[in-house]
């Protein structure tokens, strides 16, 4: 799996008009899977986004957690995250999940968090022409990768 994290004061996804899912300060975390993501993957991704200290603390330093500010998440898939483009102009997605495999992924992700943060998780809708808008706070954004979990 592979998350874009952005710190927000402001975020929210709009389809066909209606917004599908919105939060002030939190984290929009764009995800997408890949055939070769398990379950324990997303566990560990979804403790480190739950506990990622990157919100300021009184001195205005990153030691802050989502729960240690009451943040949200508002969660959009995105299968572009494992595009390929070593060769020519056009990407290749070839490593991203089917959707047999990402949707399922991608709600057990939503569950994990809800669970973790004890609140609902805001979304997006799955293969939809999503527009997703947002304030980054900062900036700070983050880019995660679970293959690197081993790699400390």
């Amino acid at each position: 799996m592979r998350a874009v994290i952005q710190r927000v004061t402001h975020a929210s996804c709009v389809v066909d008009g209606k917004v599908t899912g919105e939060i002030q300060t939190g984290l929009l975390v764009v995800l997408g899977v890949e055939d070769a993501d398990t379950t324990e993957d997303l566990d560990w991704l979804a403790g480190k986004l739950v506990n990622l200290r990157i919100f300021g603390d009184e001195n205005g330093l990153m030691n802050k957690a989502l729960t240690d500010v009451g943040g949200n998440i508002l969660l959009i898939s995105q299968f572009t995250l494992f595009a390929q483009t070593k060769k020519g102009n056009r990407p290749s997605f070839i490593r991203a999940a089917r959707p047999d495999k990402a949707i399922p992924m991608y709600e057990q992700m939503i569950a994990t968090l809800s669970k973790l943060l004890g609140k609902k998780i805001a979304t997006g809708i799955f293969a939809a022409d999503m527009k997703v808008s947002l304030l980054n706070d900062g900036p700070v954004t983050i880019i995660m990768d679970t293959k690197d979990k081993d790699n400390h």
